[in-house]
């Protein structure tokens, strides 16, 4: 089906200002779609109350509104534009919320402006806790225990139907989570749900039983007029259940799930998109799994772009935002043609051969009085996203983007040290620097096992980290360390971790490949061991060294650089010495 010649004129409403679960991920989607709506020849008018966002650059609509983004705000553009069409589904919870509103009071009628992307039902039925449990059981698919309250009377008697704490508190309508929380007794229930209830725009609350400890995935799905569906990316988050996704490390494409397992989500996330009836564009939706049974429950859903579509947008390279837009205006996937391979439509879902970790970053320093906790209330304020052949090295990336002054797990001398039993209390309650007291834990001897029953993290994961503990272990420890070639294959990278394993008098067994494995001939291989002869007794003592075609083997002990103070002698850095040896393969080029 070709584009809607019907529309001319299209109202989209920005996100508004930068707060904890909503920021530049939907700048980001917001300019997609301006774009691609002016691509196809609509008009564009935007509201945005946020000056600084990209997307209220003059380039990107043909009218843009710098105001604040209320119902009463956006009816008054609508009066004076008269577009013929709403889309809400690129400014988060915001835009959400504000045109929910209009067409409650009627002003989108009294217009005659239509909602494209997701109509009114399927946003009140995503967003409405009642009615997505409602619509949830018509398809047969399992919910945690729960129910809506509207009042603290309503709170109290949906915990006695459930009968035991801990229980989530979700405000309907929210952005990050705000105003939820787990609560673990009956005061917290009463304090939780109060401030719920003061926080949701409709003044409701859902309260079900704790899944904390399961673990938690997410669907990125896309669905066309036609009912074609797609999942453009699955995620896992690293945290269980308990800690709200904005706040947990996430890995795109899911880790630990069976192929059978992935099979049976997807159908549920194509059941559930649906069910919801959101016709054209994507949706966020939300699972947990009992790692002890493997029973499967839907969390919630997004019928929206989210912050999770500009992951899977980055991590895949489909254009969720720009695709939802041109779904909107009547295209059916088969008919975009795919961005990267200009070939395939984007009804083939993307295929990932690498691994993507998102961590959160954390300014807790900047508010002291805050609680460090992290819970199902989102308190992030930014992440770093990493792509890595491996878990581990995508993990290890993103850390360092971090700009928190780490450089990964290990080896960069940040670590403080502390007793097992703070480590333990630190494991068992999440918190910002979580991740760092795996690998500490590892480091003192804890097993996988013990590390699990305290943070209930898959143990797949904690075998990686367990892998990088014990890695950067042997580079350090023995009196001849073997730097394996991934370690030493970048100068960078040595001279930041190297360092933090080096030892004196101590002998290093390195290999490490040419540049782009180029083969090296017998004169150029003559050329590179002449030039590793020549720093002998200058800046190293050379027991051994072995010029292959494609890589390089020495053993070497760093000589002696400078007398340092109180005697104690400076040794040749190793990252310089593998620097200087490398310079020799540049110099054949």
């Amino acid at each position: 089906m070709p584009r809607n010649n019907e529309l001319k004129k299209i109202l989209l409403i920005g996100s508004g200002p930068i707060v904890i679960g909503q920021g530049c991920e939907f700048d980001y989607s917001g300019v997609q779609a301006c774009k691609a709506l002016r691509e196809e020849g609509y008009q564009v008018v935007l509201v945005n109350s946020n000056p600084a966002t990209i997307m209220t650059d003059p380039e990107f609509a043909d009218r843009t509104y710098v105001e604040p983004i209320t119902a009463e705000v956006i009816e008054a553009i609508i009066e004076r534009e008269k577009p013929d069409a709403l889309l809400p589904t690129m400014g988060g919870q915001t835009a959400l919320n504000v045109a929910m509103e209009l067409y409650r009071n009627g002003a989108l009628a009294r217009h005659g402006v239509k909602l494209i992307g997701a109509n009114a039902q399927a946003i009140a039925k995503g967003e409405d806790r009642q009615l997505f449990k409602e619509a949830m059981l018509r398809i047969g698919l399992d919910l945690p225990r729960s129910g809506v309250a509207r009042s603290l009377a309503d709170a109290n008697r949906v915990a006695d139907e459930i009968g035991t704490f801990p229980l989530v508190i979700r405000p309907a309508f929210s952005l990050g989570g705000m105003g939820g929380g787990i609560a673990y007794n009956r005061d917290e229930l009463c304090e939780i749900a109060d401030r719920g209830l003061n926080l949701s725009p409709v003044t409701e609350v859902l309260i079900e039983e704790s899944l904390v400890g399961w673990k938690e995935f997410e669907m990125e799905v896309m669905r066309d007029h036609a009912d074609n569906c797609v999942v453009v990316c699955s995620i896992e988050n690293f945290d269980p259940m308990g800690v709200h996704t904005g706040d947990s490390i996430t890995v795109a494409p899911v880790q630990t799930l069976t192929d059978k397992e992935y099979q049976m989500m997807r159908d549920a996330a194509f059941a559930v998109i649906r069910e919801i009836g959101v016709e054209t564009g994507g949706s966020n939706i939300q699972f947990a799994v009992d790692p002890n049974n493997g029973r499967m429950v839907v969390i919630e859903m997004n019928p929206r772009v989210s912050r999770s579509s500009a992951l899977a947008s980055k991590a895949t390279g489909f254009p969720i935002a720009k695709i939802a837009a041109k779904l909107a205006v009547g295209y059916a996937l088969d008919e975009i043609r795919n961005d990267i391979t200009r070939e395939t439509p984007a009804c083939f879902e993307p295929t990932i051969d690498y691994c993507v970790v998102k961590v959160p970053r954390f300014t807790f320093e900047k508010f002291p009085q805050a609680d460090a906790t992290l819970t199902t209330q989102m308190k992030s304020v930014g992440e770093a996203m990493a792509i890595g052949r491996t878990f581990k090295e995508a993990l290890q990336k993103a850390l360092r983007s971090l700009e928190i002054k780490r450089f990964g797990l290990c080896g960069d001398g940040a670590d403080k040290d502390v007793d097992l039993e703070t480590l333990r209390l630190k494991l068992s309650i999440p918190n910002a620097d979580r991740i760092f007291y795996l690998a500490q834990a590892f480091q003192k001897g804890a097993s996988i096992d013990e590390v699990f029953e305290l943070t209930k993290i898959d143990r797949w994961f904690l075998r990686n980290i367990r892998q990088i503990v014990d890695e950067a272990g042997v580079l350090g420890s023995a009196r001849v360390s073997r730097a394996a070639p991934d370690v030493s294959s970048g100068a960078t990278y040595s001279k930041r971790r190297l360092p933090h394993f080096e030892r004196p008098w101590a002998k290093y067994a390195i290999t490490f490949a040419t540049l782009n494995r180029h083969t090296l001939s017998p004169t150029a291989r003559s050329i590179v061991l002449n030039a590793i002869i020549h720093f002998h007794e200058q800046r190293y003592e050379l027991y051994a060294a072995c010029v292959m075609p494609d890589h390089v083997h020495l053993l070497f002990e760093p000589a002696i650089k400078t007398d340092g103070s109180k005697g104690k002698p400076i040794f040749w850095p190793l990252g310089e010495l593998i620097g200087s040896i490398k310079s020799s393969f540049r110099a054949l080029r």
